[in-house]
This record gives structure tokens, sequence and C-alpha cells, in this order.
């Protein structure tokens, strides 16, 4: 035996010893060494016994080389031969001598195999800690021939690199782990993106493709093309790109995953029994491409979730799969056969536009579709003070928009009928089938005479009965203009328009006022489908600010998902009025807390955290730049558990990315005793005047003072009013840090915890903007007090 043959033994030697083992599994699968799909126990295990690889079921009789969590939830984060499932009898994984990984088939068929070679040394499968599945070479030092992060399916594990080659393609379905029609992957413009890849069509749809890079918060400037998510809950990418998820830092396992129905997300593992989304790229599902196919529309309520619907004069196309949509009822393009349109309302089709005709008539509109045989229907839409005309060669991408903007269907007259028929069948009204009564009239039985009345009186009732029931009916219909398109527009949707009458009626025509500051007043009312709601009526926006700006920014607003942000359910626009209706909150405003003195240390605790949270999302991780500029005890609200809820959002001022964080406003904006000094002097506004404001709200908590009181009634050396945060910061230095907290909160509290929530509160009230941290810096510093020591 050579001596390097020797070292090489040795060092196998090393790693095997190294490795704990059970009879049951292995932990290397070594040169010329096989695992077989008829011994259920033949796995590769990770040393820490956290992953698993080997046969994995899919099916009857169907099984895949896979990689999932041993432990309760056996998650699979990787798959060999995904699209090719093998025998339940025969079919093995073996590594050759020549260093080729092969999985064959029960008929000796390979599936699927590494490609790798390997001219001399020992060869060793291992499965990494970490879920890695790596082939080493070892010749004096081992060397790495094929690894499973370089090869990812649908899943990405903590720390695993995510680079230029890299894809994740979601699955089929639920059950069927086959690859689907979703992928991510870094564009030729060295941009991360999600990528729809159908039967049909292929469209990217994030980030969302009518923004340009930099608007999306992106760059093209950086051709690494690599991107990694770390076991902190921290995502970040070359391209700019990058988010925290909702439980960062804490110590659980996590996967990063294009799920089937194209969304990316991030789960975390609860307890060791379920995962939990800590972060998604999409709010709203039905604005991912080609969830319902073409000719379909997706709708969403928070009730009943992601539904498809075919469009009217559209048949489903595979009764079992919503991908491949919807398929016309008719035979397109004939000429003798005359046309019209179906309206569908607060509905938008993406893309495939054919023609685009700026400030048209909808009689303009509908006679371009009506002469071009390609034309399926068209968009009209109002945008900046003119209506707009957008004619489709496909429908796809149909989802609700939550305004009133229109989408015309294109169909053979008699379908078009047909549409106003289908509705007429669910009217609770029924006609009488025969209209008409037959009377026999005789001049010689006088005793009849009474009954011939009686008959024409019955007749004539029922004719005005039924009089009577159609104009309730058309009454009823003609109320409000959307209820023609209400198989596609439940009432229950997430986001909708509401009408000012259906406002007035659900606060008792504004009578249940439940709180009011400088926006607006905020009555409390219950909507038609029983939700009790917040509906704040503002007071500055009805006399400077249109229609279309205002329902930009509340369509901003409504697609801005947290978990610590109000959730907004819709809005009024009528004439001057300009109403927003958000979900109610039982315990209402934190202000209102604090004076009832019913929040304990923890409570306050935790509603510091979850506040930073919200405001963290709002700076960093939506497409547009949202300041707050009112932050306060009052627009922060809380649940029935006291989890906290950052309200009044967005309205103050919202901002495009690509402007930069320098932005100017036109007054001040904000409450005297939590504004940033950069009001007062002018200087530029930034994300840090809520990060101040945020400062002296954790102060107040902790004080049960007031700043604005302080202000009023407190009177320094100098000769002016002290601050809050000035008299913390001398009751600091002159060694007082028990005079500081509030009395009610006097021994409930951890004195190291209280010292970490009053410096990160001082940091975030510095004069000096740079000094103060990010939101996303206050809440890695609350969740890890331990790394600031």
């Amino acid at each position: 035996m050579t001596m390097s043959s020797l070292f090489c033994l040795l060092h196998l030697l090393i790693i095997l010893t190294t490795t704990p083992f059970t009879c049951s599994s292995f932990h290397l699968l070594s040169k010329g060494s096989s695992i077989s799909v008829d011994h259920k126990d033949d796995h590769i295990v990770s040393p820490n016994r956290l992953f698993t690889a080997g046969f994995y079921k899919v099916g009857i009789n169907a099984y895949s080389f896979s990689i999932w969590f041993t432990e309760n939830i056996q998650t699979v984060v990787w798959t060999a031969n995904r699209d090719v499932p093998v025998n339940g009898i025969r079919s093995k994984l073996s590594l050759y001598k020549n260093g080729n990984l092969v999985l064959e088939d029960a008929d000796k068929t390979i599936v699927w195999s590494t490609e790798t070679k390997a001219t001399n040394g020992s060869l060793v499968l291992k499965l990494e800690n970490n879920g890695n599945l790596v082939l080493y070479q070892i010749n004096g030092h081992p060397y790495i021939l094929w690894q499973s992060f370089d090869y990812p399916t649908d899943t990405l594990l903590p720390n695993q690199p995510f680079t230029r080659n890299s894809q994740l393609v979601s699955s089929r379905s639920r059950t069927n782990f086959s690859s689907g029609f979703f992928k991510l992957y870094f564009e030729n413009n060295n941009v991360l993106s999600l990528l729809y890849d159908g039967p049909e069509i292929t469209s990217v749809y994030w980030p969302e493709p009518y923004l340009k890079t930099w608007d999306a918060g992106r760059s093209t400037y950086n051709n690494s093309r690599i991107a990694k998510l770390d076991s902190r809950g921290e995502f970040n990418s070359s391209d700019e790109f990058g988010f925290f998820v909702s439980d960062f830092g804490a110590k659980v396992q996590r996967i990063m995953k294009v799920d089937f129905d194209g969304n990316i997300r991030v789960y975390s593992l609860v307890k060791g029994q379920k995962w939990e989304v800590q972060w998604q790229a999409f709010s709203r599902s039905c604005k991912i491409h080609g969830v319902c196919g073409p000719n379909s529309l997706c709708t969403y309520s928070s009730k009943t979730g992601r539904k498809c619907n075919c469009v009217h004069g559209y048949k489903k196309k595979d009764p079992n799969d919503w991908s491949y949509g919807c398929e016309p009822e008719f035979k397109p393009c004939q000429k003798e056969v005359k046309e019209d349109f179906v309206e569908l309302h607060f509905v938008e089709f993406y893309g495939y536009d054919l023609n685009f005709l700026h400030n048209s008539t909808l009689e303009a509109c509908k006679q371009s579709c009506l002469n071009d045989c390609n034309c399926k229907g068209f968009q009209y839409k109002f945008d900046t003070g003119v209506y707009n005309c957008f004619l489709k060669n496909l429908l796809y991408n149909g989802y609700q928009s939550g305004f009133e903007n229109s989408v015309y269907i294109k169909l053979p007259k008699s379908l078009v009928s047909s549409y106003q028929e289908r509705f007429n069948e669910n009217s609770r009204y029924v006609c009488p089938s025969n209209l008409t009564m037959s009377v026999t009239r005789s001049y010689y039985k006088k005793h009849e005479i009474g009954t011939v009345k009686a008959l024409l009186w019955f007749g004539g009732g029922i004719g005005v009965l039924e009089i009577l029931l159609i104009l309730i009916f058309l009454y009823i219909t003609s109320r409000d203009s959307s209820i023609t398109a209400q198989s596609y527009y439940p009432i229950g949707s997430a986001f909708k328009r509401f009408t000012y009458t259906e406002l007035k009626k659900a606060t008792d025509n504004f009578s249940k006022e439940i709180g009011r500051g400088g926006a607006g007043v905020v009555y409390k009312g219950e909507l038609s489908d029983d939700r009790i709601a917040a509906i704040k009526m503002l007071k500055e926006v009805s006399d400077h600010q249109g229609e279309a700006e205002f329902q930009a920014e509340i369509s901003t607003i409504g697609r801005l998902n947290h978990m610590n942000l109000i959730e907004t359910w819709g809005y009024c626009v009528e004439g001057k009025h300009r109403l927003v209706v958000y979900e109610f909150m039982e315990n209402g405003s934190l202000a209102k807390m604090l004076e009832s003195n019913k929040l304990d240390w923890e409570k306050k605790l935790e509603i510091a955290i979850g506040t930073a949270k919200g405001l963290a999302y709002l700076h960093e991780e939506c497409l547009e730049w949202v300041l707050h500029c009112d932050v306060k005890p009052h627009n922060i609200l809380l649940d029935s558990s006291y989890s906290p809820k950052v309200a009044d959002f967005g309205l103050s001022k919202l901002f495009d990315r690509s402007a930069g964080e320098d932005s100017d406003f036109s007054r001040i904006r904000g409450t005297r005793g939590y504004m940033a000094p950069e009001w007062v002097f002018n200087l530029p506004i930034t994300s840090k005047v809520d990060v101040y404001s945020y400062g002296v709200v954790i102060l107040e908590m902790i004080t049960g003072r007031s700043p604005l009181q302080m202000q009023q009634s407190s009177g320094g050396n100098s000769g002016r009013d002290q601050t809050l945060v000035e008299w913390v910061r001398d009751k600091i230095n002159d060694d007082c840090v028990e005079e500081i907290v509030d009395v009610e909160t006097c021994g409930e509290y951890d004195t190291r915890s209280l010292k970490n929530v009053l410096n990160i509160a001082l940091q975030c009230a510095e004069e000096d903007r740079d000094a103060r941290p990010s939101m996303s810096q206050v809440v890695h510093m609350l969740l890890h007090p331990e790394l600031d020591d």
C-alpha cells in the first residue's frame, strides 16, 4: 500500500469515526455501494440527524430520490428525479467506481445521474448538517465533485447560495411534485425574477413588469448574480433586493420556497410541528400570472381564498386543472355572426395589448375591437384625466382591480343576451308561465256574472302584482352598476370601493364616532357582510386631491400587507367625500391604553417590537417608499391580544423608491412633541423622521409622560420647555433610571431589558438623523439585546 493511498484511507476513517452511526441508516455512501428502494431503512442521514436522503414515496409504487427533514414533518427540500419517478421495486441509487452517481429504475434504465468522473482516490457521498448532499473525491484533500446545493428544485435552505446557474421551479400541485409552471431565476439583466412558463405563454410577473427596474427597487449594475437567505432570516440579493422575515433572528429551521401557486414564501418551523409563513412576495395571489389560465378570472377573499371562473362565453378546458384555463363556447371570427360586448366591472386583464387608443370614447373603442378579428375584448380605463382603450388579443391574467375599471369581452350577440338571462335566473321572483286566462261569457245566466267579475279582478290583480315585482327588480339591479358583474366580483372581496350611501348606513349616519385627529374623524360601522369596521372620513384631501390621485394612493395602501399594519378593506370617493375603511381593533389606540394603565412591561415590550416591525416593512420592504410622518400612540392600534398595528400609514406621503429618500414636502406633517428636528429646520425628510417619532413613543410608554404635556408644563433651566427626550437623558446622566419608569410599571420590569429599550429609544431620538438606526436595525436590537452588550 502506497503512502498516498494510506493517507486517503486514514482520512476516510477519520470522517467515519467522527460521525455517529445507527444500524438502520448510513451516514456515508462509498464507492461501489448503493441504496435500494426495496430496503426501506436505506437512508443517508446528516450527522445532526436533521436531514435524511433516500427514496421518498410520491405516488402509488412511485418514488423519487429526495432529501427531507427527518423528524415530525417530513418536508422535502430537494429531489433528484422529480419528473421521472422510479419503480418501488428493484430501483437503486449507486455510486459507480468511475465517480458517477446514478439513479436506476427497475429495468436498469438510468433515470438521473450527476455525470461526474473521478480519476483516482476515494469517493464518498455525504449529507451535511445544512442539508447539502455532497459527493467528495478524497485524494489527499476532500474535493467536491458534485453537490445538491448547486441544483435546487423548489426550495432554498439557509445559507444555500442562489447563483446565476440556479433556479427554483415550483411543483405542479400540492400533491404532484413534478415540475410546475413557476420559476425563480436571475434574468439576463441581473435582476432576480419570477417567471410564469405556462402551456401556451411565458411572462415575467415579479418584480411587477409595468415598473422600471429602479422603480421596483432593483439594480442591474451588478453582474455577480447571487442571493442568499441566512440563518437569522435575512435575505439579500445582488440586485439590491432584500428583506427580513417577521421572526427575524429566532433560532428556528427555515426554508424559502416557490410554491405551486407561484408565490415565494419563507417558512419557519414552529415548535417542530408546523411551518408558518414569515414572508411572502405576494399578499394578493391573483396578481400572479397564469394562476387561472387564459380566458378566466381570478377572484380572492379572505374567507374563501382564491377562486377561478371562466369568463362568460367560455368553458373550462381541463376539468381537473385551471392552468389550461377556458376555451370559447363559440367559433371566433365568423363574419356572418354579429357581435357585441359584455361589461365586467372592477376587472383587469394584464398584458397582451393588441392596440392602444389614447383619449378614446367607449363607442370608438368598441368599433375598433369589432373591426379586428384578433381582438378578444378591451380594457377601458380612466387615467390622468382621460379614458384610454387597451385592445386585447389574449385574455390572460384576469383579476379584480378594486377600482372602477371595466373590461369588455367580445362575444356573439346570442351569448351577450344569454349573459343577461343568466343573471335573471338568479332572481327570487318567478313569473307565471301562462299570463292569460280563458273566461267563458254567458249572457243568459245571470248567476254567472259574479263569477266572471271575480275572475276579471283576479286576473287584473295578478297583472298589477307582476308589474310591481318587475319594477322592484329593476330598481334593485339599477342601484349598483357593478351588479351585472356579480359573478366576477364577490361582495366579500378583501379590497373594494364602497358607496357613500353604504358607509353612511354602516355607521348609522356617522353617529358612532370612536376617534378623531388631524387627518379626520373615525367612526365605527358594521358592513353588509357583518364585518365590524373603522371608517375614517378624511378632512384635507377633499379640497385639493383629485379622484385619480386619491385612487392611486389608496391602491398602494391596499396592497400593503403585514401583521403589524392595519388592514385596509376599501375606500369611498364621491364628490368631495374621501373615506377609508379599515379593520376594527378591539382595544383601540395605544394612547387610550396608556391612559388606562392596563399594560404591563411584557405587553409594552411586545408593542415596541411589533410597531418597529410594521415601520420597518413600510420603509424597506414595499415597492413604494412609504413614510408614516405621524407616528404617535394614537396611530398605533391594539387588537384583542394587544398586538400592535400601525394605522394611518401612507396617507401622509407616498414616494417612489427611485426618487431617493431626500424628498420635499409642501408643509410640515406630524404632531408636536413627536416630530423630528428636520421638520423645524427645513432639512431633507427621510425615513429617519419616523424613527425619531418611534423613539419618543417608546419613551412615553416607559415613562408614562406625554411629550406634548411636558412641553406645555415643564420648564428647564435654559428658559425654555424641556422635551421628554431631554428629561430622560438628564435622569440617566444623574443615574436616576428608577425615576424614569412609570409608577404603574414599577416592580414588573427587568432592569436589563428596560435599559436596553431605553438606549434604543434614545438612539432613535437623536437630533442628528444620521446617528439614528434604521427601523430594521431597531427590530434586530430589540430581538437580540445580548448582541449589543
